[in-house]
């Protein structure tokens, strides 16, 4: 294993298709508060196998770091030897002075069709009580070899950490725009109607469209009871790194209604992959249905780029309806996707003492923030 240039870490991740944005180079400048490196596993000709983005944070008053690799690294999963991935791995993190790591392995674990998730809805429900549609085999080996190793999920069973555990994910490959439209429910295709035939535009904003969307956005963090905690000024240099890697990665979609934004969503591209990643939305005009506009006009951007999936990102775990949360979900159910329980977050102290003492009060100072 050793460090790549940002040439050969971006060559890896092209070939490769299939990784995270929270992989890509940008993402670093995005979390400039952590010190970054990209690192990569090779045979002995030099040719990449396996590669990842590692963010560095270091422990207030020592010069000790936890190492964190957001949904990476992008590695063979499925490879029974793991060790021959995490040996080395650990070894590079220790002698960049981590004291603990967390990664975050892409693998599924298990998915739910929309269906089964609304006919298993009650009270007190949960997702984790409901028989999956489908179980990965890789997801379930990789997390037996990873517990048998001492690595812990983080978040236990709940609803994961710094990166959501369920998420939900609306398929696009192999379908045409026609199915997409027909594998949206009767509400969300009434919806998109509706938004239509009301005069909402979607149109593709700017940069200077991004003040609104934050002002949108504290206005649904307040109706709906969340907090992200995110200032403009992240999302001004989110936009501006993205798009400076690659123009297009990150985009804003606004939707539009007699002249006013009522409606801000975001989108990422990357590789074969899509993410919806923030919406926000006012508290006025809702019957004209802007967001269910913006969602399709995004399914249907993201079709025409050849993405292989659309992914909603986080849900929650509870299938209660009378869950503030739930709502959230019900509304993604609508697409027709899937709920999926990606594998999570893992984390392990280096060995040693003074790396598990100094693990052990860095989730205390985490926790404390």
């Amino acid at each position: 294993m050793r460090a790549l240039s940002v040439s050969e870490y971006q060559t890896f991740l092209y070939r490769h298709g299939g990784a995270s944005f929270l992989q890509y180079p940008s993402w670093a400048r995005v979390k400039d508060l952590w010190r970054s490196e990209r690192v990569g596993w090779h045979y002995p000709d030099g040719q990449i196998q396996g590669a990842g983005l590692v963010l560095y944070r270091q422990f207030p008053g020592t010069r000790k770091y936890f190492a964190y690799l957001p949904e990476g690294p992008v590695a063979d999963w499925s490879d029974p030897h793991i060790d021959r991935w995490l040996t080395p791995l650990m070894r590079h993190l220790r002698s960049a002075g981590a004291f603990a790591v967390r990664i975050g392995p892409t693998p599924a674990y298990r998915r739910w069709d929309a269906a089964t998730v609304k006919a298993a809805s009650g009270p007190g429900r949960q997702i984790s009580d409901v028989l999956a549609t489908e179980v990965d085999p890789v997801g379930a080996a990789l997390a037996d070899r990873l517990r048998t190793r001492g690595w812990t999920r983080c978040g236990g069973e709940d609803d994961g950490d710094a990166q959501p555990r369920h998420v939900f994910r609306v398929p696009l490959a192999g379908r045409t725009l026609d199915e997409v439209w027909a594998g949206l429910n009767q509400e969300w295709r009434r919806n998109v109607r509706k938004a239509t035939k009301s005069g909402v535009e979607t149109v593709i904003g700017t940069s200077a469209d991004l003040p609104e969307f934050y002002r949108l956005l504290r206005i649904t963090e307040e109706r709906d009871g969340f907090r992200l905690g995110r200032s403009l000024a992240y999302y001004e240099q989110q936009y501006q790194v993205l798009n400076e890697e690659a123009p297009g990665r990150m985009r804003l979609y606004l939707g539009v209604h007699q002249g006013e934004i009522l409606a801000a969503h975001t989108m990422i591209t990357a590789g074969k992959r899509v993410w919806y990643q923030t919406g926000a939305s006012a508290d006025h005009r809702r019957e004209v249905r802007p967001s269910n506009a913006l969602q399709w006009r995004m399914m249907c951007d993201a079709h025409a780029l050849g993405a292989e999936e659309y992914d909603m990102r986080g849900v929650p775990s509870t299938l209660d309806p009378s869950a503030r949360s739930y709502g959230l979900l019900r509304w993604k159910l609508g697409t027709g996707g899937q709920v999926v329980e990606t594998l999570g977050e893992w984390e392990i102290p280096m060995d040693g003492v003074a790396n598990t003492a100094l693990y052990k009060a860095f989730q205390a100072y985490l926790a404390r923030r």
